[in-house]
């Protein structure tokens, strides 16, 4: 790395990384079990509250009026069950007229599953060289490390900025996007926002959005000896599923440039089947669960409305569900999909900076099949990218794990676009 490309200023901020603090930061916030909607999600933001008013920023600490939210239209959606929400956000003090510039990063983390499938306690962090494994470790407790690392090093360094920096860290990611909606809804926004998913070595600009829809699949109940006096909800089911397939493959076609890697960038997925409460007894019932993924640009109530259509016209050709047919319902978490503009500097600010803070090149565009908080804060006209540590192929996985050294890069990146898109004096 070179410093002929830095200002005095950057040069200044870039030397106040502290390498040994991100890598101390990331092993305590993976060692609190921040699950969504649990106890530890409320331990985790008052514990970066404290960390942000040690820093010096003008903290923001609240608990969200959970019932007010889901009353509010465009509520994402939940599927997790909570008692509580808080809110968290940090504003560097002082600044002009210059723009606010928002780190902003989810602090929950999905259950760990089957403990047998890990080395040791998913929340105890295990470090092998310069990789720390961890539920959490990349999604995103890395890129919460490296949010409070850029901002350190830069209230560190004495840097004055023409605008400001915030930081957003929200609970609820993981279901819909609570945490989010509700620190908009509170007033907090700027300019731009930096979201510290992983994102493997790229800048993404465009979420694909996610539906989760309930299917009930109805049958008729008799004895499993005389099973021809009843309907199987499960066969029922059979030809609704493979209907499914059809619409998925349908929707997969003319693919918009920043998702052409993928092989599936708008999967359909039924995740759970329940039916049965009886081996002896014909199931009266199935109810399938799964995700439906929302095009780029695509009205989310159109997507639903085509898989209701899909769902019916499996109906209208199957002599029992004709009669009988699937009930569709939207439960949970809904995600819309949402982009960066096209013409934004925001992408250019980040290539830039990655390039020139690693001596690298800059990471390359493109999209992702999943939904995030990219969509919430794009329709609140905050132009919003992702850019972090870890490879999303491992978050939700007992293999989650993220380099420490990836991290300490992406910490200096954020350093550079913070400065050059809050500004200096």
């Amino acid at each position: 790395m070179t410093t002929s490309v830095f200002t005095a200023e950057e040069a200044a901020a870039l030397a106040q990384v502290d390498e040994a603090a991100i890598a101390r930061t990331l092993l305590e916030l993976i060692a609190i079990p921040s699950v969504t909607g649990s106890a530890a999600e409320t331990e985790i933001q008052h514990d970066l509250a404290g960390r942000l008013d040690r820093l010096g920023l003008d903290v923001d600490l609240w608990s969200m009026d959970l019932a007010e939210l889901r009353a509010k239209p465009g509520f994402p959606g939940t599927e997790a069950p909570r008692d509580e929400a808080w809110g968290l956000v940090g504003v560097t003090e002082g600044g002009g007229d210059g723009p606010t510039v928002i780190l902003q990063g989810h602090v929950d983390v999905v259950p760990p599953g089957d403990p047998g499938q890990w080395k040791g306690d998913p929340f105890v962090p295990r470090v092998v060289g310069d990789i720390v494994y961890g539920r959490g470790a990349c999604d995103m407790k890395a890129g919460l490390a490296a949010h409070l690392a850029a901002i350190a090093a830069i209230r560190a360094s004495g840097v004055k900025l023409r605008g400001r920096v915030a930081v957003h860290f929200v609970v609820g990611e993981e279901d819909g996007g609570l945490g989010a909606f509700g620190t908009l809804g509170r007033g907090h926004t700027g300019d731009a926002c930096i979201i510290a998913e992983p994102t493997g070595g790229t800048v993404v600009t465009a979420n694909a959005g996610a539906l989760t829809f309930r299917l009930g699949v109805p049958g008729l109940s008799a004895h499993a000896s005389s099973r021809d006096a009843g309907v199987s909800a499960i066969d029922a089911y059979l030809p609704v599923h493979r209907a499914l397939a059809r619409l998925e493959s349908e929707r997969n076609t003319d693919l918009d440039p920043l998702m052409a890697e993928y092989g599936i960038p708008y999967a359909l997925s039924v995740g759970t089947l329940r039916s049965g409460d009886w081996a002896s007894s014909v199931p009266d019932l199935l109810v399938a669960e799964g995700r439906l993924g929302v095009r780029l640009d695509e009205d989310p109530q159109a997507a639903r409305a085509a898989l209701e259509r899909c769902v019916a016209e499996a109906c209208a050709v199957d002599p029992w569900l004709r009669d009988h047919p699937v009930e569709v319902t939207w439960p949970g978490g809904q995600f819309a999909s949402g982009r960066l503009p096209a013409d934004h500097p925001l992408r250019d600010v980040v290539q830039g900076a990655c390039a020139e803070a690693t001596g690298g090149p800059g990471p390359r565009e493109r999209g992702a099949p999943y939904g995030s908080d990219l969509r919430l804060y794009t329709a609140a006209g905050i132009p919003t990218l992702q850019y972090g540590p870890g490879d999303v192929r491992l978050a939700h996985s007992s293999q989650e794990r993220v380099s420490v050294s990836e991290t300490i890069d992406a910490a200096r990146t954020l350093v550079l676009a913070a400065l050059r898109t809050a500004g200096t004096k």
